[in-house]
């Protein structure tokens, strides 16, 4: 019995997409982009380290709610990328930046204000600093970058499950409906000593390559 050609190629081709199907629907969004904002540090502290509740040379501890922020970085299809810098920066538990543009309160000498760590071999960050606080016109939020070779530096913001201020935040406000909890965390109770809270924060790249885990 012969085969009619045309129908037969339609019918592999109905095949590949039905395949190709699920791996398609397997791709992450990526994380939505924000602005760095107006504070990022002119010149990095000295300490910039991923503790941020305690400055070197320093015996006072940062005020505010300790967090251990932790999370992964992954490419679109879901593969965790090493040996990338993440950098954080945020306001001390008054409200302030370490930053000569921000001015009119108190600062915590005792919190570093920005940090840095490098994923491992798995994708992994780890910061140990505050749960973020609001001040005038912003929502609590901690500020994100992320360094990949041969491309700009990824940022956005990330900001607390449940905070009533985010539905005024303008920036929060900028992220699609159907993509905000992409920039949301929860903070919970720690499991450890180290801190009160924790709080799991992944971030997925696009354009980059992936590195499957060991």
């Amino acid at each position: 019995m012969s085969v009619n050609p045309q129908r037969r190629n339609l019918v592999m081709g109905i095949a590949g997409l039905l395949l190709a199907g699920p791996a398609a629907a397997r791709l992450l969004q990526p994380t939505p982009r924000q602005t760095a904002g107006p504070f990022y540090p002119l010149q990095p502290p000295l300490d910039d380290d991923n503790d941020l509740i305690q400055i070197r040379g320093r015996s006072g501890v940062a005020q505010g709610r300790i967090t251990d922020l932790s999370g992964r970085v992954l490419d679109v299809n879901g593969r965790p990328v090493r040996n990338l810098r993440v950098e954080i920066w945020q306001c001390d538990a008054n409200g302030r930046y370490h930053h000569p543009r921000d001015r009119g309160r108190a600062m915590d000498e005792n919190f570093q204000g920005f940090g840095h760590s490098v994923t491992d071999g798995i994708g992994r960050y780890r910061f140990r600093t505050i749960r973020p606080v609001p001040y005038p016109g912003r929502t609590p939020h901690i500020h994100v970058a992320v360094f990949a070779p041969d491309t700009a530096p990824f940022t956005t913001q990330l900001y607390v499950r449940g905070e009533p201020r985010n539905a005024e935040d303008f920036i929060f406000n900028r992220v699609p409906v159907d993509r905000r909890h992409m920039v949301l965390a929860d903070f919970v109770p720690a499991a450890n000593d180290a801190a009160e809270l924790s709080a799991k924060f992944d971030i997925v790249l696009a354009g980059i390559g992936g590195t499957p885990s060991a």
